[in-house]
């Protein structure tokens, strides 16, 4: 062989073969070895994708339109607040429009229609109680029973 010629590399097919069957080995090992997330909970190693994104603006509406409780286990009511993250998933309808597979637009028109009837119902609910005198109007000055409440 000649000093002044490069060396060639010669790669085995055998050997690529064997180390793409290697890796998909470990690959699968590791995936079993994973934490696995039970039936209802939220597996920590799953890519966060679009349908999360939808689901925690719509959750948080859900929560200010007094549908989730809070720690306390008592229900939030701010329909100020609800409506913002409702209007915050039309945003990301209006700028994700034709760009959305046929799943990810129906559940985001879905989430939308629901969530958009709920605050209607939920504000019309809220006119009537202050109405009535059931509770003050926000801003009005606290009672003795706490603030926004009519004794």
């Amino acid at each position: 062989m000649d000093e002044n010629q490069p060396s060639k590399i010669i790669v085995d097919s055998d050997w690529k073969r064997e180390a793409e069957a290697e890796k998909a080995r470990l690959e699968e090992q590791a995936k079993a070895r994973a934490p696995k997330a039970k039936p209802g909970e939220i597996d920590p190693n799953a890519p966060i994708g679009f349908e999360d994104l939808i689901r925690m603006l719509a959750s948080q509406a859900l929560m200010y339109l007094g549908a989730i409780p809070d720690e306390s286990g008592r229900a939030m009511l701010a329909p100020d607040i609800a409506r913002l993250h409702i209007e915050l998933l039309g945003v990301v309808e209006e700028k994700t429009k034709g760009n959305l597979d046929e799943d990810e637009d129906k559940l985001l028109r879905d989430v939308l229609q629901e969530l958009r009837l709920q605050y209607v119902e939920v504000s019309k609910a809220v006119a009537k109680a202050v109405k009535e005198g059931k509770i003050k109007p926000a801003g009005s000055p606290p009672g003795p029973s706490g603030p926004g409440i009519v004794p």
